[in-house]
């Protein structure tokens, strides 16, 4: 199942604007803070599909009754761009185990790349719902390289792949690589990608933006 946010008039797609603006971009901090929001947002729509259980709570003046999560999900964040989204998941689901790894373009001479996966820190996921956060879902090969090495940590009950914008390319590269009881979260779909693989129109380089320009 996939989800795009945008399409449904809500304050997100301010966020998403944001994002996407040249100008603002300018402004590293903002950049930071609407990918936050970003995470905010999905992982509250997010949790309206988990499982819930009924606890008492003692007020001043009685017991109430509320649902709560059953359990808390498990975030994982590909370094270094999903660190600002992985917070605003986190604002949500403050309890949630977490998992890091890093998934990046390693270059050869005359523009071919392959992706490379060096460092993985992640509880166990057997039978846990997964939340993969990357904020540019360009070809899907990252995702896809971290999905199958957290593997290495178990079997997931269900997975979320979480994205600010996506392509098309992307998520049917994964739908035909990921289990069929994965949800595609994302802000936007975006139809180009170019030959090096940038999603256009896209918003730039999500990690250099949020963190500066790699060396």
């Amino acid at each position: 199942m996939i989800h795009e946010l945008c399409r449904h008039h809500s304050i997100f797609n301010q966020f998403l604007l944001e994002l996407r603006d040249v100008n603002i971009q300018k402004d590293r901090m903002r950049f930071r803070q609407n990918l936050q929001r970003v995470g905010q947002v999905m992982a509250l729509e997010i949790s309206k599909r988990l499982a819930y259980k009924s606890v008492e709570v003692t007020t001043p003046l009685g017991i109430a009754e509320i649902s709560v999560l059953e359990e808390q999900p498990v975030l994982c964040t590909i370094l270094r761009a999903g660190l600002p989204m992985h917070q605003g998941f986190l604002d949500y689901f403050d309890e949630a185990e977490n998992a890091f790894v890093t998934a990046y373009r390693r270059h050869h001479k005359g523009g071919d790349f392959e992706i490379a996966v060096e460092y993985l820190s992640s509880p166990s996921i057997e039978d846990k719902e997964l939340i993969i956060i990357d904020p540019m879902l360009a070809t899907g090969a990252s995702v896809e390289l971290v999905y199958k090495t957290l593997l290495a940590k178990g079997i997931p009950r269900r997975t979320h792949v979480c994205s600010a914008v996506a392509t098309d390319t992307g998520i049917n590269h994964l739908r035909s690589k990921l289990p069929e009881n994965t949800t595609y979260w994302t802000g936007a779909i975006d139809k180009e990608l170019t030959a090096q693989a940038y999603i256009v129109p896209g918003l730039g380089d999500a990690g250099d933006l949020a963190y500066g320009r790699k060396g």
